[in-house]
């Protein structure tokens, strides 16, 4: 037991360190954004148009990746547009995490009546489909972060409900359950301290996910220019506007669709190795 105890956790070493690492990366550059990123990210020069990356010939000094159709700096969009992505990655998740865990552990734990009806309103609630109830929610409050971040807490929450709720149903079968309620704790009680531990790296696993479904679901509304409403960089308006040059511009499009893909792949495989290194069945 103790060889595959440690056996999983240096498989989950170098993943859970280089994913770790990756979003401390991006968190550091959306913090510290106005001293790291070399340029204006808003500052247009046409004569700078679509310059190439810094190893390439007409490469322009100061503008490392490159430039795009108005002159702005490649680079620091990218920083810049970390402070958005990142921003609905913990507000979004961490709110839909709270909701639908909440409300999961409740209906898988006190079953009867409570386990009725939230899982009738899971069920009600999914038969919306969650892109057309994304785009319909943000074109009645209108665009902005605000609206992003709304609309991805009422799609997502159900989510967390119906895993955590058989989750907690499989922990409130064991036997500690019922030698916790033998002795004289409260439904509630047990509930926090015995089953929500428990089903904890489950959570984490499904919070770093959903962060990283929070920044995708970010970049396409931007995309589709349903996102924030002013010219602040973001990933998904970037990849926008690369796509209309790829051919003269090819770094406009690639290089935020690279933050893109490795932020959300990093937060993937961020939870996947807490669970597998700070599972309480592995201990």
């Amino acid at each position: 037991m103790a060889d595959a105890r440690s056996l999983v956790k240096r498989r989950a070493g170098p993943r859970l360190w280089l994913s770790a690492g990756w979003i401390g990366v991006v968190a550091l550059a959306a913090v510290f954004a106005p001293l790291i990123a070399p340029q204006d990210p808003l500052a247009q020069d046409l004569f700078l148009g679509r310059m190439p990356p810094f190893w390439m010939a007409g490469a322009e000094p100061g503008y490392w990746l490159g430039t795009d159709s108005l002159g702005r700096d490649v680079l620091s969009r990218i920083i810049y547009g970390a402070r958005i992505a990142l921003a609905v990655a913990l507000v979004a998740g961490g709110i839909t995490c709270v909701l639908g865990a909440g409300l999961g552990l409740m209906a898988g734990y006190m079953r009867g009546w409570v386990d009725t009806i939230i899982s009738r309103f899971i069920d009600i609630w999914m038969a919306f489909p969650p892109v057309l109830f994304s785009i319909l929610l943000i074109a009645v409050m209108g665009p902005g972060l605000f609206s992003i971040i709304v609309a991805i807490v009422v799609i997502d929450w159900t989510r967390f409900a119906r895993v955590i709720r058989a989750e907690a149903m499989g922990q409130g079968a064991m036997d500690y359950v019922a030698s916790a309620r033998v002795v004289g704790r409260g439904r509630i009680s047990t509930m926090l301290t015995e089953i929500l531990p428990n089903v904890a790296p489950t959570i984490v696993v499904l919070l770093t996910l959903e962060m990283g479904i929070a920044v995708i679901i970010e970049a396409i509304l931007s995309f589709v220019n349903l996102s924030i409403p002013t010219d602040d960089p973001t990933w998904g308006g970037m990849i926008s506007e690369g796509r209309i040059s790829i051919n003269q511009a090819w770094w406009v499009l690639v290089f935020p669709l690279i933050a893109l893909f490795l932020t959300v792949l990093a937060f993937s495989q961020l939870g996947e190795g807490l669970k597998n290194r700070y599972d309480p069945v592995l201990r």
